[in-house]
């Protein structure tokens, strides 16, 4: 009975080291946006930016995505930015994606050195257009994601890269806001993360978010406020502290000299977002070089999410496979010194609530009611003790929420927030618990050295109403 006492102590105190670790994290992410609030007016960053403002390469992947593509391309070359290319990778489609490409743009074939510095399958052909001089086109065996990123990053030539995901859209001064702080501290940051928001229940046209919405589907709807706390309170918090551990593969600048450092994504992986950062921090770690990995609120790259339970549990236990990967891989660092907060504080969060919290948070599942009815364990403390998890989460939902329409106001309806207040309440009450099942078979998966991905279907965009 002591066994299972310190066992029922061990899930309490796991759990409210996690919801106050939240707490902390939502906190820093306040300060953070009082002390350097956002600059609304695109106008204003172009002048006090662009002339300083890098090359950049964007990097867009794309397999079997002959229906969207073309849309996508267009609204990339298309960005306010004063110097990019765009560099779309495909990676071995299978339907018809580069002959849509090579019709839509006029593209021919060329010759452009690179270097093989990166690891990645045969590049098949690279095409470019003369009236459009920004684009190129690169044709490849099929790799997946992180092979394709390597061969973009071979070929490309600008010393910043922008990561996205070919059916991601990226509001017209993305690049310039997230490019800033390349500008501010050129020695030091070797990565910048961005917000990526949902689209599901926005009007789309050309590529463009043309009115924010929220979406109808309830699932939708509890996946804006975790963005909400995932990009807007816990990276802005770990950017604060320089120990932000992923920049989301949707949308990320990255300094390219430092990924060819590193040896550029790691093959065979499906959290090669997350492993890239880690890898850069050990670099710099190791050599003992000041740096930065941050985040930077404004700049927004619109997404369509799962609506729907089954995929979007692939999804996510998808993203926990990876994330136990990438742990696995880099173990060594967590509580370690030299590795500074980085080692202590960011990995020894990724141990508390990814290694162990799945599954900390299933044995209270079980082991609560089972001392509930042996008398071991009193109704009332079951109660308090779940009370005060349940507030924990529904304050840090709503503080997130309180967040984004004090400081970024992107939702312009009245009846919109007032929804997905409700909402940031009620997600607690399901979603949190579903969410952990999908992480458990992220677990389950990992131990069984399951490579498999998943089918990720997509219903498209909302386009504008005639």
């Amino acid at each position: 009975m002591l066994a299972v006492q310190i066992g029922s102590i061990f899930i309490i105190l796991t759990g409210l080291m996690q919801n106050l670790l939240y707490l902390i994290q939502l906190g820093l992410a306040g300060a953070a946006l009082i002390e350097r609030p956002a600059d609304a007016k695109s106008n204003r960053m172009w002048r006090r930016y662009a002339e300083a403002s890098p090359p950049i390469a964007l990097l867009a992947p794309a397999y079997n995505e002959a229906l969207t593509i073309v849309q996508s391309v267009r609204s990339l070359l298309s960005l306010h930015y004063p110097n990019f290319e765009v560099v779309v990778i495909n990676d071995g489609s299978k339907d018809d994606t580069l002959q849509v490409l090579i019709e839509a743009f006029d593209l021919q074939p060329l010759q452009r050195h690179f270097d093989l510095e990166l690891d990645h399958q045969p590049i098949r052909a690279i095409y470019g257009a003369a009236h459009q001089p920004r684009l190129i086109v690169v044709d490849k065996a099929n790799g997946g994601k992180a092979d394709a990123l390597n061969a973009g990053i071979n070929v490309s030539r600008a010393p910043i890269f922008c990561s996205m995901d070919a059916d991601s859209l990226l509001e017209p001064d993305a690049l310039l806001r997230a490019v800033r702080p390349f500008v501010e501290d050129p020695e030091r940051v070797v990565a910048v993360g961005g917000t990526v928001r949902i689209a599901n229940g926005c009007e789309i046209a050309d590529g463009r978010v043309l009115k924010i919405g929220v979406p109808s589907n309830l699932l939708a709807k509890s996946q804006t406020i975790e963005y909400l706390r995932a990009f807007l309170m816990a990276r802005l918090a770990w950017s604060r502290m320089n120990a932000l551990t992923v920049v989301s593969g949707a949308f990320g600048l990255f300094r390219r000299a430092r990924v060819i450092e590193v040896g550029g994504y790691t093959l065979g992986t499906v959290g090669e977002d997350m492993d890239l950062v880690v890898k850069l921090h050990r670099l710099m770690r190791d050599r003992r070089q000041p740096y930065r990995v941050a985040f930077v609120p404004e700049p927004v790259c619109w997404t369509e999410v799962p609506e729907s339970l089954t995929i979007l549990g692939r999804q996510r236990a998808r993203w926990h496979r990876g994330e136990l990967e990438v742990f696995e891989r880099n173990w060594r660092v967590l509580f370690r010194p030299k590795y500074g907060r980085f080692g202590t504080v960011a990995f020894g969060y990724i141990l508390l609530a990814d290694v162990l919290g799945p599954v900390v948070e299933l044995i209270g599942y079980l082991l609560f009611p089972v001392l509930w009815a042996l008398g071991l364990l009193a109704f009332q403390y079951v109660l308090a003790f779940l009370a005060v998890s349940f507030t924990f989460g529904v304050v840090i939902s709503v503080g997130a929420l309180a967040l984004e329409e004090s400081e970024l106001r992107r939702f312009p309806s009245a009846k919109d927030l007032a929804v997905l207040m409700v909402v940031a309440v009620i997600e607690n009450f399901g979603y949190r618990q579903i969410n952990n099942f999908w992480r458990l078979q992220g677990t389950w998966r990992y131990l069984r050295k399951s490579q498999a991905w998943g089918e990720m279907t997509r219903k498209g965009f909302t386009p504008k109403p005639a």
